[in-house]
């Protein structure tokens, strides 16, 4: 649901066939990730992504991820390599249908599994807490016009790296793909603006 969106407990609760109360635990959960917002006497809407805390939870991101993939690099197998092939060529598939759900799915799995070569699994877990809001903001840049095949071609130059043992490449490599959420917020704030001007 995009930000501001009104959140309807009793609506959520018919569609799903639930009663009131599993549905009020969830929006208390999600309100405590700050992903709902609720304000007494207006309502609860989908909470607002805070785009200035993006840069910290990538920073954070940055350094797990780059340091699994370097142990990865050193670890992986000739299966664990092809899994990684198969997984960017989902993506392929999923890029080629637009097909945007199944595209984050292989794209999480491609960073999972680099995790889980690296012989510390939990890292992605760490991850996955500190990388919601972000995640938020990938969904509207994977509209972006080919922001797919670059990830792609992002996720081609890691494996690349690390098929060939070269650990600091592979990081570096992830790095700079993790880094180019950032360009990629600017450019959707941007065309934003540029929407709002044009329909005012």
């Amino acid at each position: 649901m995009p930000p501001g969106t009104p959140i309807r407990e009793k609506e959520i609760a018919a569609q799903f066939g639930l009663s009131r109360t599993p549905v009020r635990e969830a929006v208390l959960r999600l309100a405590d990730e700050g992903l709902i917002e609720v304000f007494p006497q207006s309502g609860t809407f989908v909470a607002r992504i805070p785009y200035d805390d993006l840069p910290e939870a990538i920073v954070i991101r940055k350094a797990l991820e780059t340091a699994a993939v370097r142990m990865a690099t050193e670890r992986m197998s000739r299966s664990q390599e092809l899994t990684l092939a198969s997984i960017i060529e989902r993506q392929r598939e999923a890029a080629a249908e637009g097909d945007t759900e199944q595209f984050h799915r292989a794209d999480e799995a491609f960073h999972a599994k680099i995790a889980e070569i690296s012989g510390y699994p939990g890292i992605w877990k760490l991850v996955l807490q500190v990388k919601t809001q972000v995640d938020r903001f990938r969904q509207l840049t994977l509209l972006m016009p080919k922001r797919m095949f670059v990830v792609i071609e992002d996720h081609q130059a890691v494996l690349e790296r690390m098929s060939a043992r070269d650990a600091e490449g592979a990081a570096k490599a992830l790095g700079e793909h993790l880094d180019a959420v950032l360009p990629a917020l600017s450019e959707q704030q941007v065309q934003r603006e540029d929407q709002l001007a044009t329909r005012s």
